[in-house]
Order: structure tokens, then C-alpha cells, then sequence
């Protein structure tokens, strides 16, 4: 199973000649003429956005990053590169097409962990560095290879009919953990050995492997977590036989199949699952006792600095109280180190570390109506908050143990720009915050293990995502990727064209502002009247009016002569817990009550035709276009809802109960907030979009929706994608969606 370059000559020859060639610039020339962008340009290749990094990462020792990027000709097939540090010229490590030439059907498995975490590239997806700096681990195409470091030699750890899954190093780098056939295993890397931790996988039973909800509504994608001295693996053992079965259809281009998919709805029974610890030097499995209610979730799992014990985030299933408990891995003994309550419910997070130079780690809570962070000794005794204020804390970036400071992202200024901060959780006299990243835009930050200098990844509506290496007065010491818009990028024949959106605020019923960003129309007269469309998500979670590059997409709208626009309505985040609360056991309340303020606002523009106002949004934002298009004042001139939710009750448990309770407790709430009850009020131009293999918001939520408005011989049309799931993927595809979109709009809003 192991091999390495030299064994194989052909992938030799390729591999030195990529490597001879990474110091030639990877980017085309571009025309500098004017050029009109089309939907077409939008999704082919080269990406107009330019080359953008993604998983950015420092080695171990701080010397060397490693990213992924997608190909000149295919920006959606990615390969490993690498750069010294302290700056210099990124060479490709891997190429993805090298070690796996040929396309690759993904498993099912797969596939829902890539849809769960909104994947839409190929190639290489992910890896990860052992903590020894000597090697990359690298997952693709159902096998494991590992990469060493500095030579580029590439060993092959699997080769298997069946797909590996969730692959990764052991912390001291001695083992290779990853998911088959629903059960773990470890590899040995010294021997050359595999061993499996379990073998009762399969059909109802999984190890090792997070469940549908926890990996599509808790964040969490694995079910396996290592212990730091490498002793010991604690892992999820999952029985999804209480979850009901739901029968939904998978129609592909040329074939249909039924899925018994095992869905937890709202109101219906979660899988059980027991925690178990196992002991590698001795070999037996240790349970964790999680207490006597078996109906919770396993929110997060984290083991100390020592390995000593392992701390279990337990959540119930109400979801308005979360433990963190202490379990000894010898025993499986647990204590309860602190709780957190709310009145509505608890938002989870990552921010839980544990610090090795004091016995005491640092967590975030919302307890104070915004997020904050906290440090507590390890008894769970409250030391002190660190942070304060009416504005949100995201994540903890960075701890310098040495110095004693905390480095986060949040939004301290405005909700419209997240930067990093930086202060000291030990000294309580000089804790003042410091703003490292400068204004203008929004920032995204990875920090190097010793937090003394970080990547990031700066953008703003004119500024395609810029990344480079900074030192902690944010002087960039080198660029990892410049991508300066000037000749030579994808979008500089576009750039005359650009058109920048203004920002402002609008009031709520309740005087609360509410963000919004607006783009005027190209060659814009404002003596004239245009069209407009709104486009809107709205739903919890998430925040889109921000100083961020759009991408071109958003340019296809005005460029087209709209007036594009978008609001944060009460429910979003990043606003604190109040602002979000405002949902709570009635969805499709306060959103649509926003959203309507904007739609007022939007029409009473001089330059807008209030009779001429579309509408579109997917997913929530699907939702969001039914409910408004069914109960505006006034009919919105056309809307297209993407794979809407049409009723909470066919939505998954852990996101739909979080807000709304169940079916069972909240009946006047599930049917206030479902678009069937509305449904004889469609009075204007409908059409409908859903992936047909959808498994996230299943299609019967837009099938049940088709048949009742046919039975009230209402009109509306519809578009269905065969084999796509919860978001359109490909960009065939997406520029068919595209094309849809503005061909329905045209037919509708131009005069």
C-alpha cells in the first residue's frame, strides 16, 4: 500500500516538471479592452474573482504555507501549493489531477459531508499537516496519500474499494485515522499496519461519523476525536434506527431511484448515540456517562492539554441549556464544569481551549445578550470576562499563552466590517482591546500556532479577496496572493463596468436600524424609473450586508439595468442575541415585517418603478420570497423562490426546534409560519426552483406546494434540476440557472 515517487516514473516525470514549472506565473493575460460580462464569462475559466487561496494553513513550525487553489482551467479542480513564509514564489506540491487522473464517483457519505459543508469544488478538498512539520496528509478521490515535507514524496496509505472519509493525522503524527464502510481506523505509519478501532458498522450503525443533523446544523463533521498524547480516540457510536424513514425520490438525468433516507423532523425522534473512549495502549472502550436523559445532542467534543480528561459540550434537546462536563477516559466518570441557560436558545460555538500553562481554558458566551469571552479555571469557577460591550465577538483566533493574550475576530465597529483584535485575558488592569486589522472592508484571519503572525484575507465591495502575511501591527510581510485588479486579472476587461453598491440603514417597526446594501444601475439617470430586485435570505445564522467582495454575480443585475438590493432583517447575526430572539416560535414574523419595510423603502425610491419590484432568495431565502410574495400589500411584480422550506414541519429537528419548538408545543406557531396556510393569496408571477435529489430541504417541501396551488387553479412556474441537491452545482448548470433567472425577470419587470 506504501509506495513512493520514485517507484513510479511517469507520476516522477510529471511531478518534476510541475515543480520546474511554479515559478511561471499561473495567471492568463488578460484582455485589456472592454468587455460586456456575460453569464457565460461568470462561470467559465478563468474565475473572475482571480486566483483565490482557500485553506490556508501554517506549517507546524511557522516556516512554510500551504493552501489550496483551483486550476487556471478549471478554478473549481484543486491542487496543494506551498510558500516559504517569509515570502517568495508559491509552487505547487500537488496536483490533484497527477495523483488521481481519472473522475471519481464519490460515495454517498461523501457526498453528504461535501453538500453539509457547501463544498462545490473538486480535487483536493482538504488536508492537514502532522504536528511535526513532515508531512501532509492528503484526501482524494476515496484514498489517503501522504505528502513528506520538504522532498514531495508521496505515499499511498489506502487503496481500497470503498471511499475513506474524514482522514486525518494523530496529533504527534504517528497514526492516519479515517472512516470506512461506517467504521474507524488507524493506520500506523511506523509498520505500515492498519487496525480497526471498531467493526460493528454499517446499516443503522456508525462510528466514528457525525450524524445528518450535527453535520448540517451543529457544525460538527466528524464523530472522532483524538487525545493529545495519542493514547486514546473518543468516538460517536450512532444507531440512527429511532429516525423515521422518509421515502423521497433521487431523479437523476437518466434515472430515478427511491432513498430511504433516515430524516429527523421536527417534533420526530433524533438517532441515540453513546460517546466511547478507546484506549490504544490497552485496548478496551471506555462509555462516557452523558447523564440519564438520552434525548440530547452531542454538541462538541474537546480533550484538555494534559489528555487527562475529555470535555463533552452536551446540549438538550430544547436546546436553552448547554453543559460542559469533564469525563475521565479511564472510567467514563463525568462532572458538570459549567451551564449555560437561556431564555430562548443557546448558539454553539468552537471557542473552548484549553490552556496548558495555566490549569483554566477560555470559552465564549452570550449570556450577556452579545458574545463574549470568559476565562475560567478548570473547576469551572468564573476568573473573569475578558471582553465587553454591545457588539459580538465571531471566534477566538489565536491564544499566546506566553504573553497571555487572546486574539479574536468580531464586529466591534459596525456589523458591516469583521476585523481582528487582540487582548490580554491575564492582566486585568491593562485588558484594553486593540484593533490589528485596518477599516475599509471585512477581514478573514488564521493564525499561526504561536499567534505572532497571522494570514489574512482582506476584501471590500471594489476589492476582489487579497491575502497575505502579516506580523501583529498589521505590516504585511509578504503576499500570498496579491491579486491586484489591474491587467492581467480575469475582471480587469470588466472593471470599467463595476459598479459599486452604496450602504445605509432603515428603521424597523421597532426604531431598530437595519443594514442594507444597494447597487443603482449602470449608466445610471436618475431622472428616469427603473426595475428592481430584492434579493433576501433572512433567516438566522446568517448575515449578508457587509464591505466584502460580491463576486461578479452581483454585477449581472445592475448591469442588466436593475436596481439590485438586500437587507439584514431581526433574525440575522452578528447583531446580538437580541436582534437574533426576535424570531423565536415565530418565523416569518419580525423577518417578513423587515422585509416589507425594505420592499416600502425600495419602491418609494424616485428611480425605482414601484410597480416593476422583484424578488428572489433561496433556501430560507426561498421561504422568505413565498411568504413575502404571499402576503406584501401590494403583489411584487415576479418572484423566484429556490429550494424554499414550506413548512417547519418537514424541516430537520436541531435547526427547526431551536427556533420554533416542536410541531407539538408551538401548533399555532408551525401553522402561522407555514406557506401553506397562505397559499390563496398568490397574486403575482411564481416561479419555483428545486434540485430533484434535494436531501437537506427535501422536494416534497416544493412538490406539496405544486399540487395545492394546482388544485386552487393558481398559475406558477417551475424549474427542476435532475441529481442536485440542496444547492445547483457545476457551472452548466449554474449558468442555466442564471440564464432562467434573468429570462423570467425580463418577461416580467422590463418594460
Amino acid at each position: 500500500m506504501n509506495f513512493s515517487i520514485a517507484r513510479i516514473p511517469p507520476l516522477l516525470s510529471l511531478w518534476a516538471l510541475m515543480l520546474a514549472l511554479t515559478g511561471i506565473s499561473i495567471n492568463a493575460t488578460a484582455q485589456t479592452r472592454h468587455q460586456k460580462l456575460t453569464i457565460e464569462r461568470v462561470y467559465s475559466d478563468p474565475a473572475l474573482s482571480g486566483p483565490t487561496p482557500r485553506g490556508l494553513k501554517f506549517s507546524p513550525d511557522g516556516k512554510m504555507l500551504t493552501f489550496l487553489r483551483g486550476k487556471q482551467s478549471d478554478y473549481l479542480q484543486q491542487d496543494l501549493w506551498f510558500m516559504p513564509a517569509n515570502g517568495g514564489v508559491a509552487k505547487l506540491l500537488v496536483d490533484s489531477k497527477v495523483l488521481s487522473p481519472d473522475e471519481v464517483e464519490l460515495s454517498e457519505e461523501e457526498k453528504g459531508r461535501r453538500e453539509r459543508q457547501r463544498i462545490r469544488a473538486h480535487g483536493i478538498v482538504n488536508y492537514s499537516w502532522d504536528e511535526q512539520g513532515k508531512a501532509i496528509l492528503v484526501p482524494l478521490d476515496g484514498d489517503v496519500y501522504t505528502v513528506s515535507i520538504p522532498g514531495g514524496q508521496v505515499r499511498r496509505i489506502t487503496k481500497t474499494p470503498a471511499f475513506e472519509t474524514d482522514a486525518r493525522f494523530s496529533p504527534k503524527g504517528n497514526w492516519v485515522s479515517y472512516i470506512r464502510d461506517r467504521n474507524l481506523y488507524v493506520y500506523d505509519l511506523t509498520r505500515g499496519q492498519e487496525r480497526a478501532i471498531t467493526t460493528d458498522g454499517g446499516g443503522v450503525i456508525s462510528n466514528g461519523m457525525a450524524e445528518f443533523v450535527a453535520q448540517e446544523e451543529m457544525s460538527r463533521s466528524t464523530g472522532y476525536w483524538w487525545s493529545p498524547d495519542e493514547r486514546y480516540i473518543a468516538f460517536e457510536r450512532v444507531d440512527e434506527s429511532p429516525v423515521e424513514i422518509i421515502n423521497r425520490m433521487e431523479i437523476g438525468a437518466k434515472s430515478a431511484r427511491i432513498v430511504p433516507q433516515r430524516y429527523p423532523r421536527a417534533g420526530m425522534n433524533n438517532v441515540t448515540f453513546k460517546l466511547l473512549v478507546k484506549d490504544l495502549k490497552e485496548g478496551g472502550n471506555i462509555t462516557i456517562d452523558l447523564g440519564d436523559d438520552p434525548d440530547i445532542y452531542l454538541a462538541r467534543v474537546h480533550w484538555d492539554a494534559q489528555s487527562d480528561t475529555v470535555l463533552v459540550q452536551r446540549q438538550n434537546r430544547a436546546q436553552n441549556k448547554l453543559d460542559l462536563l469533564r469525563a475521565d477516559p479511564d472510567s467514563g466518570n463525568t462532572s458538570t464544569v459549567l451551564s449555560e441557560t437561556a431564555k430562548t436558545w443557546i448558539n454553539l460555538s468552537r471557542d473552548f481551549h484549553s490552556l496548558k500553562r495555566r490549569k483554566a481554558f477560555l470559552w465564549t458566551s452570550e449570556r450577556s445578550g452579545f458574545r463574549h469571552i470568559y476565562l475560567y479555571a478548570n473547576n469551572g469557577q468564573l476568573i473573569r470576562q475578558i471582553t465587553k460591550g454591545n457588539w459580538p465577538v465571531s471566534a477566538i483566533a489565536g491564544i499566546d499563552e506566553k504573553r497571555g493574550l487572546v486574539y479574536f475576530t468580531g464586529w466591534r465597529k459596525t456589523p458591516l466590517e469583521s476585523h481582528l483584535f487582540v487582548t490580554s485575558y491575564i492582566n486585568k488592569k491593562n485588558a484594553k482591546i486593540r484593533q490589528i486589522t485596518p477599516d475599509g472592508g471585512t477581514w478573514g484571519i488564521t493564525m499561526a500556532k504561536n499567534a505572532r503572525r497571522y494570514i489574512g484575507r482582506y476584501s471590500d465591495p471594489d476589492t476582489p479577496p487579497q491575502t497575505g502575511l502579516y506580523n501583529l501591527k498589521a505590516k504585511r510581510l509578504s503576499w500570498i496572493e496579491e491579486n491586484k485588479l489591474a491587467e492581467g486579472h480575469p475582471y480587469f476587461p470588466y472593471l470599467s463596468d463595476h459598479i459599486t453598491p452604496e450602504f445605509g440603514t432603515i428603521k424597523a417597526s421597532d426604531g431598530t436600524d437595519l443594514y442594507y446594501q444597494l447597487y443603482k444601475p449602470a449608466n445610471f439617470d436618475p431622472s428616469k424609473q427603473y426595475p428592481a430586485i430584492i434579493n433576501v435570505y433572512g433567516g438566522p445564522g446568517t448575515h449578508l450586508v457587509r464591505r466584502a467582495w460580491r463576486g461578479a454575480g452581483d454585477q449581472l443585475y445592475p448591469q442588466a439595468g436593475y436596481v439590485y438590493f438586500r437587507l439584514d432583517n431581526r433574525g440575522s447575526n452578528n447583531r446580538g442575541k437580541a436582534f437574533e430572539d426576535a424570531i423565536y416560535h415565530a418565523m416569518a414574523g419580525v423577518e417578513v415585517e423587515d422585509q416589507l419595510q425594505g420592499l416600502k423603502f425600495v419602491r418609494a425610491l424616485p428611480y425605482v418603478d414601484p410597480k416593476r419590484v422583484g424578488l428572489h432568495g433561496w433556501s430560507y431565502g426561498g421561504y422568505m420570497t413565498l411568504m413575502l410574495t404571499l402576503r406584501a400589500p401590494e403583489p411584487f411584480a415576479a418572484s423566484i423562490a429556490g429550494a424554499p422550506v414550506s413548512d417547519w414541519s418537514l424541516y430537520d429537528t436541531h435547526y427547526t426546534e431551536r427556533f420554533m419548538g416542536t410541531p407539538q408545543n408551538n401548533a399555532l406557531g408551525y401553522k402561522n409560519g407555514s406557506v401553506m396556510t397562505y397559499l390563496d393569496d398568490l397574486r403575482s408571477p411564481l416561479l419555483m426552483i428545486h434540485g430533484m435529489a434535494d436531501d437537506n430541504v427535501i422536494f416534497s417541501n416544493s412538490t406539496q406546494v405544486y399540487a395545492a396551488l394546482q388544485a386552487k387553479d393558481l398559475p406558477f412556474e417551475m424549474m427542476t434540476y435532475p441529481g442536485q441537491r440542496h444547492g445547483v452545482r457545476g457551472k452548466a448548470q449554474r449558468k442555466h440557472l442564471l440564464h432562467t433567472f434573468f429570462s423570467f425577470f425580463n418577461r416580467h419587470l422590463k418594460e
